[in-house]
């Protein structure tokens, strides 16, 4: 799965998608993990990275950021991969 490419993410995580007009608003932990995802980064890694940043245990994180996905999916900001 990746970021569609139309996609717009700003420095303060505002999301808009041209195609629809849809915008959404990320908080800050959110803004982290989407930005970590669009630079390739890997489940394991961005869990890593934001379990000993943020203190949070793994599988805590782990739920959330699959509801997280998982409503990116939902609103169309996430794509498969050709290779998926």
């Amino acid at each position: 799965m990746r970021i569609k490419k139309n996609i717009a993410i700003s420095e303060t995580g505002f999301v808009f998608d041209p195609t629809t007009g849809d915008s959404f608003s990320l908080n800050a932990v959110g803004l982290e993990i989407l930005q970590l995802f669009r630079a390739g980064n890997s489940q394991e890694k961005i869990t890593e990275q934001i379990t000993d940043k943020y203190d949070v245990e793994v599988s805590v994180f782990e739920h959330y950021y699959f509801d997280f996905m998982s409503m990116l999916k939902h609103h169309q900001i996430l794509e498969e991969n050709a290779e998926d």
